[in-house]
């Protein structure tokens, strides 16, 4: 599939997870990819040599996503070393999972700024780079907690919340330059975290999921994938959720 040959990403928080998989797919369509980690730096180093030995351009660029200056930063690197910027994937995140009685003011504000405030950096910083060349696809990593809420979670759901509607008014304001900006919401995916829950847990969770099954990584990877393809070209301000039906 070569849908995105030729064409140059960036990617926020792309060293592991859903991010690893997103920059693997894109890579592997013939996209040249940027993507940004904060502390992983060898973890970002293996990802550069193993796409390289493929013939791919896939590089890391160290940033703190809740920083304004360093996602303008990474938007000039992206431009500098690729030639110009035509997609970028908000993913970057964190947790601070706590009821509302235990969660101190930083619990909150940390992950406001991780999740929401990163992708107004991100999203600032591309804008007039895409706005200039008229092009461009902007796909946001929500979550079905931001449509559903959850326990011990608000300061999350806030987070993906705000991404949602953040999602719906940007592609409303460019949509006139051919910029597309949707979102991509989640629900419970294979990762390490979820790998560790007790037998009886995961179960629960799979009694509210209608495929009965946790989702991949790469089930995250392929749909953004499909919103940066031109078969997407007609589609925009909208939330696609990626989890085996639960929120139906």
């Amino acid at each position: 599939m070569t849908d995105l040959k030729d064409k140059r990403a960036l990617v926020t928080g792309g060293s592991r997870g859903i991010g690893k998989s997103i920059v693997e797919e894109l890579a592997a369509m013939g996209c040249s990819v940027v993507f940004t980690y904060q502390s992983s730096e060898e973890a970002a180093k293996v990802i550069e040599t193993e796409h390289a030995a493929l013939g791919r351009k896939v590089l890391g660029f160290k940033a703190d996503a809740a920083s304004f200056d360093e996602a303008q930063k990474a938007v000039e690197f992206t431009v500098q070393n690729l030639g110009g910027c035509d997609f970028l994937v908000n993913n970057a995140g964190i947790t601070r999972d706590k009821f509302l009685m235990m969660m101190k003011e930083s619990d909150f504000t940390d992950v406001i700024d991780a999740n929401l405030k990163s992708v107004f950096n991100y999203t600032k910083a591309v804008i007039k780079p895409m706005m200039s060349q008229r092009f461009g696809r902007i796909v946001n990593i929500s979550s079905v907690v931001g449509i559903t809420g959850n326990a011990g979670q608000a300061n999350y759901a806030a987070s993906k919340a705000g991404m949602i509607g953040f999602t719906k008014s940007i592609a409303k304001e460019v949509a006139s330059r051919n910029i597309t900006c949707n979102a991509v919401a989640p629900g419970f995916i294979q990762t390490d975290m979820t790998a560790k829950l007790k037998d009886e847990i995961k179960q629960e969770l799979l009694n509210h999921i209608p495929l009965k099954a946790l989702g991949e990584s790469s089930h995250v990877a392929k749909t953004v994938a499909f919103l940066l393809s031109p078969a997407a070209d007609y589609i925009t301000g909208q939330v696609i959720a990626v989890d085996g039906g639960m929120t139906m």
